[in-house]
């Protein structure tokens, strides 16, 4: 992608240090997703990487200065009023043009697979409802007030299909939230893996049977912008949500849940004996983590997290600088984490579910 001196903003002219430093740290990035994409697949992960592909880019970035034409203009990406976000999302994000995709016989979207993929053994599509439609939100106006925008889904889907097949590569689409009808059946037409969250999938307080899970899709404990298990049994979402004037479920309503979830592992035979309290995750921790295994989904997805048993949720949904979303450190680097007898009895677990 060839940018001209004249068409780059002058504040980036005029910072060489940074332009130095900022594609120095750029290069290191890429290159070292490429060694570990190797080390995995050295390590005998049949896919290693599964890279994320974002649902849209920076209307300040180099795609944004290079091809305007290519994304809309005016309008920010986010997402509709529901459960997460009772007022709407604004993400602050451009997308691609419908139009500009056609007129350049999706290039650009052709492009993006292509990099995506170049370093990854799979992709998981972020907000895969945006193959379909966008929530976009005028300039100046709140997530509320936004509508949608479609984009012509069977050409994007043909497009994923081609690519994927030429690099060898899964694709994982997240349908959560608001999702269009019929939407699910023309990701699987496709072989686009859905994400099946253990949260999400319950009948009233029970969760659904690991056996009842589709085999097509990606199970999972939970998301980036959910609690995790230990932070959801111990209530640790409810203060936060509370904290902050977002909508919450109460405690009774709590209760009833975990009652119904240590109900679930029990019959799945992940669990057993008294359900345990609140200020105890540990065994419920164990026991998702082996209740996502169980499944029949192609491939299980757990979130670090829940991996280490961890409290605090990395992004809580609807909100920017009201809480620190994506800044909390780890309690210690990947391997000393996956060295701790508590993760490494936990990752056991899910193996020997997994084996079943």
């Amino acid at each position: 992608m060839c940018m001209t001196v004249a068409e780059v903003p002058p504040p980036v002219l005029t910072d060489a240090a940074w332009r130095g430093d900022e594609l120095m740290k750029g290069d290191t990035w890429i290159y070292q997703l490429d060694e570990a994409q190797v080390a995995a697949k050295n390590g005998g992960m049949a896919l290693g990487l599964i890279a994320d592909l974002a649902v849209g880019m920076d209307a300040g970035g180099s795609h944004a200065w290079s091809r305007p034409d290519d994304l809309i203009t005016g309008l920010s990406v986010g997402a509709p009023p529901d459960i997460l976000g009772p007022e709407g999302q604004n993400w602050g994000i451009t997308g691609f043009s419908p139009q500009g995709l056609r007129r350049t016989a999706f290039e650009p979207f052709v492009a993006t697979i292509r990099a995506a993929l170049a370093h990854a053994g799979g992709i998981r599509i972020d907000h895969a409802m945006g193959l379909q439609r966008l929530w976009v939100v005028p300039d100046g106006k709140s997530a509320a007030d936004g509508a949608y925008l479609s984009y012509p889904l069977d050409d994007m889907l043909r497009i994923l299909a081609i690519e994927s097949q030429a690099a060898q590569a899964i694709v994982i689409g997240e349908d959560l939230g608001t999702v269009p009808e019929g939407f699910r059946p023309r990701l699987d037409d496709r072989h686009v893996l859905g994400m099946r969250v253990m949260p999400f999938e319950a009948d009233g307080d029970r969760l659904k049977p690991p056996a009842n899970y589709s085999p097509q899709a990606a199970a999972m404990t939970g998301t980036h912008d959910l609690p995790t298990i230990a932070g959801w049994w111990r209530g640790r979402d409810i203060a936060v949500k509370r904290d902050l004037g977002l909508f919450t479920p109460d405690e009774e309503e709590r209760a009833r849940a975990r009652a119904g979830w240590w109900d679930s592992f029990v019959e799945a035979g992940v669990a057993e004996g008294v359900q345990p309290s609140p200020d105890e995750p540990a065994p419920v921790v164990a026991a998702a983590l082996a209740y996502v295994g169980l499944t029949p989904c192609e491939v299980a997805i757990l979130p670090l997290e829940d991996i280490a048993g961890l409290v605090e949720q990395p992004n809580v949904p609807g909100t920017t600088t009201e809480h620190p979303n994506w800044r909390r450190r780890m309690p210690a680097d990947t391997p000393a984490m996956l060295a701790e007898p508590a993760t490494a009895a936990n990752l056991a677990l899910l193996e020997k579910a997994r084996t079943r």
